[in-house]
């Protein structure tokens, strides 16, 4: 399924592919927001990074367990939406572990889901010890484009109604805390999205004012030729917000020490070691890892790739064309995207798939009006 495929369905699945597609440029004259091209060439790549999401079809876990007598509240497997659903799911899981009256509480991971988790349960007074893996920049979650949207979460035909619910639950708390954060301190703002293709855009998915989480994209519409630069017959734009994962990670991992946190960089390779820490009650928020240490079988790899361009600080918007094709600028670059490759373990850059991604925005770009 493809990233147009998934607009046009109703809220929230998976993608995968890039097409090549040939692009009409749009119909004169255009009277609409100036936006700067992307400039687009294979001597302006700095770097090709890859992460693995942690999938599951039938979306993130939140539940609590008992095991030898120490509570395990889970929080894990958001997909593509770890950033973007982190403090959501926090919430919910840190509204499971609450009711324990446990003073003292361990999170597994310094990702995006285990800072917001330890985070929270700091606001509520408990004292927390994060057991991690890697730290930023070495997680998972800095590897990420970081655009609030919670895409690529679960596959729609293995998502139940429970599951739906907890979903809008988490998007629409996460929504709210990040628009608290907005500003340089956290690397967070607004910008506008614009998504295009050659065929009308669906109706039924999460830029559909109809969608659940809707009312969460801002500026929803569609946009006549007249009214946008791209080559494209049909966009439709919305805003949403940017998280600049570099920064809002090193911020969040610093107010959790000021706060009086505890960090301790520590691989936990079985049950065994986790029932071994002192505390308890322990929150997993091991993304991928949860597949080893607590058995979920249903848990995958969706391997992503992003090429990053030199930085152009005159581009600030975003956009989504063609399949699963995507452009998010950063102060560190612009990041072309991507890949979602299921259940592929490979960290290795995929330099044909970099080149059909590279060459697809080259494209784009060019047959821009300015």
């Amino acid at each position: 399924m493809d990233r147009r495929h998934f607009l046009s369905t109703l809220a929230l699945t998976s993608a995968c592919s890039v097409r090549r597609t040939k692009i009409q440029p749009p119909a004169a004259p255009y009277s609409g927001r100036r936006l700067a091209p992307v400039n687009v060439s294979n001597e302006r790549i700095i770097r090709t990074v890859t992460g693995l999401r942690p999938f599951r079809p039938s979306g993130f876990v939140v539940r609590t367990e008992s095991v030898e007598g120490k509570t395990i509240v889970h929080n894990y497997g958001h997909g593509g939406g770890g950033i973007t659903l982190s403090w959501g799911t926090a919430h919910l899981a840190v509204e499971q572990a609450l009711p324990t009256n446990a003073r003292r509480m361990a999170v597994l991971g310094a990702g995006a889901v285990g800072l917001a988790t330890a985070r929270l349960l700091q606001e509520h007074g408990v004292e927390v010890a994060i057991y991690a893996k890697d730290l930023p920049p070495a997680t998972t979650s800095n590897i990420a484009g970081g655009q609030w949207f919670p895409f690529g979460v679960f596959s729609q035909a293995s998502a139940s109604p429970a599951f739906l619910a907890q979903f809008v639950e988490a998007a629409r708390f996460a929504y709210r805390r990040y628009q608290l954060m907005v500003g340089d301190y956290y690397g967070i703002r607004w910008m506008p999205n614009y998504v295009m293709d050659r065929e009308p855009i669906g109706d039924g998915g999460l830029v559909d004012r109809r969608s659940p989480i809707a009312d969460l994209l801002p500026e929803l519409r569609d946009l006549a030729r007249e009214e946008h630069p791209f080559p494209f017959p049909y966009v439709r734009q919305f805003d949403s917000m940017f998280i600049q994962p570099s920064i809002y990670l090193e911020a969040m991992l610093r107010e959790f020490r000021i706060a009086g946190g505890t960090v301790l960089v520590r691989e936990m390779h079985d049950l065994r070691e986790v029932l071994d820490l002192p505390q308890a009650v322990i929150v997993n928020c091991t993304g991928l890892g949860a597949k080893a240490l607590f058995n979920d079988a249903e848990l995958t790899p969706v391997k992503g790739q992003l090429t990053i361009l030199l930085p152009q600080p005159e581009v600030e918007y975003a956009t989504l064309p063609l399949g699963d094709l995507y452009m998010f600028p950063r102060r560190d670059g612009i990041l072309l995207g991507g890949t979602h490759e299921r259940g592929n373990w490979d960290l290795e850059p995929n330099r044909e798939a970099e080149a059909r991604i590279v060459a697809a925005h080259a494209e784009i770009f060019r047959g821009m009006r300015v």
